[in-house]
């Protein structure tokens, strides 16, 4: 008899706790709905120690409330980013328990919520990038990867907002993650002209964004769609992780972790740029070498190939890089950039001829000297001119082309191309 009354006790204290829980989830709704969202978070703070006995529909219930209590909070700039993170977790744990439960009574709430919370947080650091707040912008994407691990692009930017912050140890955590997981971001990106606009829109990289894009151009509201392919980030995340290893003088890790790399990812021609990239920081020019001319051997006609080598002959070796650029350019006629680090590379030399002329007299021999380095200087404006001519052409839009254009011709004194362009640019 006694043991009945134990058991009898016990079926009573769940019911009492399993009444008290509901009773809190209303009180934490109530004021809710009142506009009081910091006392609906004390409430289920409270109510949380109940959750473990409670069925499966009070806890989807309570995760709902939960969710939109945190994203009020958050409306409210109450530690905004850590209020939505939590919200976000509140509705993932909701949509976990229905979907085992087989019910789905607040998933669909929930799933836009996520979107909605996911949507904002984005946006916020996507904004905070561009006011160059580079650790504020870092910390938001790896929310946004943490609300869903299968978006490795979003750690892929936020390791990259973490190098522009100089934190280098956030940044590398995040490339080793991102090495962990074989992250090489290759895709297909998918655009289409805009028939109202007359401008070309990004759709995305998915399956998903070909098919919307594809149904825009049948339904004749988009033209010209155009699939651009994007290369590995491999290299970048490896050479990022051994510059990281090389600032902390860890040199032979650094070298190791590109060897690695390269046996993982044999045919990522991007891993062998790197590590030549790598080779010419050590001044290590034998192996830099060695490294270009495998690249080279591998995928003799990538324009894409051809331009990083420019890009990392240009420290060193300028003739080079010119030849790598205008291979280039021979595989890609409209490669802009191509033409613009070209015309860079012409430019290049000036700096040095105008802290010469800067530093002369009013001598005889310094005036002769003057107008000599004066020539120089007007042949260097002039073996750029082609190649800014032709990066403008093909990159109207691109303002720093436009603005160096205009510099050139103005230390030429060619002033009807100047006032051409001014009026192109409509300035």
């Amino acid at each position: 008899m006694k043991s009945k009354y134990v058991l009898l006790a016990s079926a009573l204290l769940i019911s009492v706790s399993t009444f008290a829980q509901k009773d809190q989830i209303k009180a934490a709704e109530k004021a809710l709905k009142s506009g009081n969202s910091a006392e609906a978070k004390s409430i289920l703070q409270q109510a949380e120690s109940l959750l473990s006995s409670a069925t499966d529909a009070e806890k989807a219930q309570y995760f709902f409330v939960k969710g939109n209590t945190l994203v009020d909070l958050a409306t409210k700039n109450i530690d905004a980013a850590k209020n939505q993170l939590e919200a976000a977790k509140a509705y993932q744990e909701l949509i976990a328990v229905e979907k085992v439960s087989g019910k789905s009574k607040y998933t669909s709430q929930a799933q836009t919520a996520v979107a909605e919370i996911k949507g904002k947080i984005l946006n916020s650091a996507v904004e905070d990038g561009t006011n160059k707040k580079y650790d504020e912008a870092a910390k938001k994407l790896y929310i946004v990867y943490e609300l869903d691990k299968t978006d490795l692009e979003k750690l892929y930017y936020a390791a990259s907002y973490a190098v522009n912050a100089q934190d280098y140890d956030t940044a590398l955590a995040y490339y080793e993650e991102l090495k962990s997981k074989n992250y090489s971001g290759e895709g297909m990106a998918y655009y289409a002209k805009n028939l109202l606009s007359e401008q070309e829109d990004y759709f995305g990289t998915t399956a998903e964004a070909k098919i919307e894009r594809d149904n825009k151009v049948k339904l004749k509201v988009y033209s010209n769609p155009r699939d651009e392919k994007i290369p590995s980030k491999r290299g970048e995340i490896y050479k990022n992780i051994a510059l990281i290893l090389l600032q902390k003088d860890k040199t032979e890790q650094a070298k190791t972790a590109l060897s690695d790399a390269r046996k993982a990812n044999p045919d990522d021609t991007s891993l062998i740029i790197s590590e030549a990239d790598l080779y010419l920081k050590l001044q290590d020019f034998t192996t830099y070498k060695k490294l270009v001319s495998e690249v080279l051997e591998k995928d003799p006609n990538n324009p894409d190939l051809l331009f990083n080598l420019g890009v990392i002959s240009s420290k060193t070796d300028a003739a080079s890089a010119e030849t790598y650029y205008k291979k280039a350019i021979e595989l890609k006629p409209d490669y802009v950039n191509a033409y613009l680090n070209l015309s860079i590379l012409k430019l290049e030399g000036e700096t040095k001829i105008v802290d010469e002329m800067n530093k002369l007299g009013t001598s005889e021999k310094d005036n002769k000297r003057y107008e000599v380095l004066k020539k120089q200087r007007e042949e260097i404006f002039k073996s750029a001119i082609p190649f800014l001519e032709k990066a403008n052409e093909l990159d109207p839009k691109n303002e720093d082309v436009a603005a160096t254009l205009l510099n050139v011709y103005g230390a030429l004194e060619m002033t009807d191309k100047k006032k051409a362009l001014k009026a192109k640019m409509g300035k």
